[in-house]
């Protein structure tokens, strides 16, 4: 099989990419989660081409750098010119920004059934190997894992756990404690999600 457990040399680069539609304390937490086990983690926010998103880009741009400046790790990075609607132009940018480097592209367990169906499979998983980082209420299938397999994709197993707040769950229920508190300010001052100040 071509799946293994983390073993980073210093040359591996995480890469995550994220609608932060708004982002959430999920996304906090895979981020600190990525940056123990990863010399670099690099993150943007990017238009998902099966979304409709809820702000602007620039928008989840400036809140997911609001949030990265408060993690506050030297070794987690926001390149927003990686972002891209499609993943292989991501990866393409990547592998010519960071020649000879392990890049590892991170998904949680809830994308594994739609990674095959992704634009140019198999040339974006012959750029990246894929890592999965286990989002609660989304176990992990074996079919889905062998169909990425099937396809020539690397799998690594990340040993980390999401919490299951998620951006759209946010937007319906408007439950402020899915949000990380460095973001809030923000989505109070620019009435963002029907988040006025008035409700603070």
């Amino acid at each position: 099989t071509n799946s293994t457990s983390v073993n980073h040399s210093l040359n591996s680069i995480a890469l995550l990419g994220t609608s932060a539609d708004p982002p959430t304390c999920g996304h906090e937490s895979l981020l600190r989660g990525l940056s123990t086990l990863f010399p670099r983690v690099i993150t943007w926010a990017s238009d998902n081409p099966i979304k409709q998103h809820a702000a602007s880009l620039s928008i989840r741009h400036k809140l997911l750098k609001a949030l990265v400046d408060d993690i506050n790790n030297p070794q987690l990075e926001l390149i927003q010119d990686l972002s891209s609607p499609r993943t292989i132009t991501t990866l393409e940018k990547a592998s010519s920004r960071w020649p000879n480097t392990n890049l590892i592209f991170v998904i949680g367990s809830d994308l594994t059934g739609e990674l095959p169906n992704w634009f140019k499979v198999k040339d974006l998983l012959k750029k990246a190997r894929i890592g999965i980082a286990l989002r609660e209420g989304w176990p992990l299938k074996r079919d889905h894992i062998k169909n990425i397999e099937i396809l020539g994709g690397s799998i690594e197993f990340l040993p980390l756990e999401i919490p299951a707040s998620s951006s759209s769950k946010f937007r319906e229920l408007y439950k402020t404690s899915e949000i990380p508190k460095a973001i809030l300010p923000l989505l109070q001052n620019l009435n963002l999600y029907g988040l006025a100040a008035s409700h603070k």
